[in-house]
């Protein structure tokens, strides 16, 4: 059995997505996927990035089930039990960076669910998974999520040519422990 695993915020919680749930992802299995996580699913989940992740995601699990919190975590608003979006983390690193992604499905965008999901994560990150740096991306004219990272501190420290398929440009965000605490 998989160890409990999950971050309450004020209106969210946070689960990490356990190998089953990302299985009945993929498999667009929606009665599971609601079983599973007690919670409505919007059908439009199954058109988020995430998806083009999961199946990297399953193997990874599959061989190191210790990645579980290092990867993709669910958004799920408490007030009605819905899934909103998903964040989470590029997996385990060696030098305790991690870099974080967020996506909030588009009917739920616009009332703070980005920037309280990703402030637990963040939170979740530095005191529980010893990081000591968080980095983000997001395209330059991203302004919504651009807004996110400022909201939480993060620093523009540089302007990039992106590593997605586009190659669109992006910017490097990061926060570290050293100057959350400052």
């Amino acid at each position: 059995m998989e160890q409990i695993l999950y971050i309450d915020t004020q209106r969210l919680e946070l689960l990490p997505c356990s190998l089953e749930v990302a299985q009945a992802t993929l498999a667009k299995d929606k009665p599971l996927l609601e079983k599973l996580l007690t919670a409505y699913i919007p059908d439009d989940w199954y058109n988020t990035e995430v998806q083009a992740f999961l199946p990297k995601y399953i193997e990874l699990l599959k061989s190191d089930p210790s990645q579980l919190g290092y990867g993709v975590w669910l958004i799920i608003r408490t007030d009605d039990s819905t899934l909103v979006g998903d964040l989470g983390f590029e997996g385990k690193s060696d030098d305790e960076t991690l870099e974080i992604g967020y996506e909030i499905l588009a009917a739920y965008r616009n009332e703070g669910y980005a920037t309280e999901a990703v402030e637990a994560l963040i939170d979740f990150a530095f005191t529980q998974l010893a990081a000591k740096k968080i980095i983000a991306h997001t395209p330059i004219d991203n302004v919504a999520s651009i807004r996110v990272l400022e909201k939480l501190g993060m620093q523009n420290v540089e302007k990039m040519k992106g590593t997605d398929t586009l190659g669109l440009e992006v910017y490097k965000w990061e926060l570290t422990l050293e100057s959350r605490n400052s």
